[in-house]
């Protein structure tokens, strides 16, 4: 059972809760054009994961290349039963996420 939370639940210096940390105000930057009047500077976004994988496809174009290259030059091993193992067993992990 979960105690309900009151007043009288926590009490100073509890064991059980940490700590608190006070972090300082941001201070006012003054700008370049207007020194007298103190702005503050909104901090720069940081590049998230997915929007530097968007920037460019995960592609190594001199690697598609070069096997694109093979291929058409016939040096490159095509087993079409290989690559009909590959698309089934795609499939079977696609259907496996599949909701029914």
């Amino acid at each position: 059972m979960v105690d309900s939370v009151n007043p009288t639940t926590i009490k100073a210096n509890d064991p059980r809760i940490g700590g608190v940390t006070r972090v300082a105000a941001a201070r006012p930057v003054a700008t370049q054009n207007a020194p007298s009047s103190p702005t503050v500077s909104a901090p720069a976004a940081a590049p998230t994961l997915a929007r530097t994988m968007a920037a460019s496809a995960p592609v190594d174009t001199s690697r598609v290349a070069l096997i694109r290259d093979a291929v058409e030059q016939g040096r490159y091993p095509l087993s079409p039963a290989s690559v009909a193992d590959a698309l089934i067993a795609a499939r079977y992990e696609w259907m496996s996420h599949d909701a029914s």
